[in-house]
């Protein structure tokens, strides 16, 4: 699901978002998988999952500024990211700090 530049597709890129909104509290639970699972494709999580985990905390947030430069999106599509985002977040039932300051750092990325 590349697009034909060799970039994320926007489903690649959803789920390398929600994987970095799960491990905020380093710390991803089978939940927060669940959740993202359900708004991918198998085969997309799967090789953005492999991708997650051998990055770190700063080549992630440069692939997400440069993966979501090249898409265009529109008002509902971020909305739709951003209430994905809070599930991840809010799915343990408390909104830690490190997910309070990745939250603002990604709002600040994505809009």
């Amino acid at each position: 699901m590349k697009t034909q530049n060799g970039q994320w597709s926007k489903t690649e890129l959803q789920a390398y978002i929600l994987l970095m909104c799960a491990n905020a509290d380093n710390h991803i639970t089978p939940e927060e998988i669940e959740l993202i699972r359900m708004n991918v494709d198998e085969m997309s999580f799967e090789k953005i999952y492999s991708e997650f985990i051998r990055d770190n905390e700063n080549d992630s947030l440069d692939k997400i500024g440069d993966a979501i430069a090249l898409h265009e999106y529109s008002h509902r599509e971020l909305d739709h990211l951003k209430f994905e985002m809070n599930r991840i977040f809010l799915s343990d039932k408390k909104y830690l700090l490190m997910e309070l300051n990745l939250k603002k750092i990604l709002d600040n990325i994505i809009y």
